[in-house]
């Protein structure tokens, strides 16, 4: 298993508020969907929006997974793209949101019940589940509280990051990670593979988590 993370922030590190990237970056995170058999995605962010996770030219493939991660269990589904076109979405959430969850849903949703992680649900076993459904690459999405869980988890090969030419400086605004510790001692090492630059003025970087391993292997 291969396991993705792509994310954009702004020149200070944050992720929101708003549509942050160009048309430009919009075609690298469909590219990097084709190019993978699963995404990843954060209830929160589809609770701020309407993810349908298209790839490359608006298309929604059929043997593609698009998955969701709720601890809550509270997510919206009237109105949601997500739940009314391409395959059925999967839902991962805790085992006590589970029934309920998947009967509310019903044939919207393939729901999923997961252990408890160091940090809401465990990522690791999410990545699991999706492997046992035939996927080999998954491309985590986001927002900060699942990429902060994936990287404390040690579960994350490579991050695709784009800075953008912009800044925001709002307190509070969430970051590429957001958790209540240190991801490393105090920080998590990462080795870049690939940089360059768009005529956008976004920088487009490639790194390798190169101590997810032995972080993993502390918890």
């Amino acid at each position: 298993m291969k396991v993705f993370l792509i994310c954009i922030t702004t020149a200070c590190g944050r992720i929101t508020p708003g549509t942050i990237g160009s048309p430009r970056d919009r075609r690298h995170l469909e590219d990097m969907r084709m190019m993978t058999d699963a995404s990843l995605l954060g209830a929160g962010t589809l609770r701020e929006g309407d993810p349908e996770m298209r790839g490359a030219g608006g298309i929604i493939p059929n043997n593609r997974i698009r998955a969701i991660i709720t601890m809550s269990g509270k997510i919206p589904v009237k109105g949601r793209r997500l739940f009314q076109l391409g395959p059925p979405p999967v839902v991962f959430t805790s085992r006590d949101q589970a029934p309920s969850l998947g009967e509310a849903l019903g044939h919207k949703a393939r729901v999923v019940s997961l252990p408890k992680g160091t940090y809401g649900l465990s990522v690791n076993a999410a990545i699991s589940d999706l492997g046992r459904m035939g996927a080999r690459t998954v491309l985590i999405e986001g927002g900060a509280m699942l990429n902060y869980a994936a990287l404390s988890e040690g579960v994350v090969d490579e991050i695709y990051l784009t800075i953008a030419p912009k800044l925001s400086g709002e307190e509070g605004a969430a970051s590429l990670a957001d958790g209540p510790r240190y991801l490393g001692e105090p920080f998590l090492s990462l080795k870049l593979l690939e940089c360059h630059t768009a005529e956008t003025g976004e920088v487009f970087l490639r790194y390798k988590v190169g101590q997810a391993g032995k972080w993993r292997n502390r918890n």
